[in-house]
This record gives C-alpha cells, sequence and structure tokens, in this order.
C-alpha cells in the first residue's frame, strides 16, 4: 500500500520527528459488532502525540505553563481495517517541521505484524490565554526549534 503524506515539507526542512506507544483495545472501547468504536481512535492518537510533545519539552502542559493553549484545529482518520478487543497496536506519531506556530503530526496505527490499521493527521494552533492566534513560535521553544534544524535531538 502506497504511503500517504499529508504534509508536504520543504526540502531543507528537518525530519519528522516521531515516537511510538502501545495501546490495548479495552472492553468499554468496543460496539455492539466487537470491533473499536471509531470515536475511541481519537484517545489512542492523543496518546501518541502527547508522549512525543512531553518528550520533546513542548507537549501540553509546557504550553499551559507558558500561557498558552495548542486546541485541534484539524483532525482526520482514514480508517483501514477495524482494532479489536483485548488486542495491543502500536501507534506511531511524527511531528512535521513547520515555521508556522503550529503542530502538524501524522499518526499510523499497526497491529502486531505492522499492517497499518488506521492513519490520519491532526493540526493543532497556538493561542494564548486571551485566545489570540499566535503567529510565531513562543519563546520557550526556540532552542527546540534550533536543535532541531540542527539535527542534534536526542533520539526519542
Amino acid at each position: 500500500m502506497k504511503k500517504i503524506e499529508y504534509f508536504t515539507q520543504a526540502p531543507d526542512s528537518p525530519k519528522p520527528l516521531e515516537k511510538s506507544v502501545f495501546r490495548t483495545v479495552r472492553f468499554n472501547e468496543i460496539d455492539p459488532m466487537g470491533i473499536m468504536w471509531h470515536g475511541h481512535y481519537a484517545g489512542f492518537i492523543e496518546d501518541a502525540r502527547v508522549a512525543l510533545g512531553d518528550a520533546l519539552g513542548i507537549g501540553y502542559q509546557d504550553f499551559y505553563n507558558h500561557g498558552i493553549v495548542i486546541p485541534v484545529r484539524q483532525f482526520h482518520v482514514d480508517y483501514l481495517a477495524s482494532l479489536t478487543y483485548a488486542n495491543t497496536y502500536e501507534i506511531r506519531a511524527r511531528l512535521f517541521y513547520s515555521e508556522a506556530a503550529r503542530l502538524n503530526y501524522d499518526f499510523t496505527i499497526l497491529d502486531k505484524t505492522k499492517n497499518i490499521m488506521a492513519r490520519g493527521y491532526s493540526v493543532q494552533l497556538m493561542v494564548d490565554k486571551n485566545q489570540n492566534l499566535l503567529f510565531e513560535w513562543p519563546e520557550f521553544t526556540r532552542e527546540f526549534l534550533a536543535a532541531w534544524k540542527a539535527g542534534t535531538i536526542k533520539k526519542l
């Protein structure tokens, strides 16, 4: 199956940063057909996004501590195969570089044999405590961005 790229990158942009988490489908997440209800995919994806942001020092709490919230602006899922009860899946999140003040994540959900079960993306914007949209990355992220551009971010 051809890999879908949701975000285009300039040739000189640093490579996406990636982290995986593993989740098992719980009984309360399945529907009467025995598969995970589509609305629960957001929670799986959120777990990977949070793990990656926290590992990089740009997680929800980091932004919040600097008076910034990062609401989801776009969220898209391509459901390719059903997740089923008691099975564990890998959720891989990748953060794509952007000069704009936004977080562009794509994600892939894989089964134990690395079959792609779902994939998609989310975009988060940055808003100050007065609900003003930020157009530049906040000061506290500048060191992280410089390290990303320089290729000196430690292995996640």
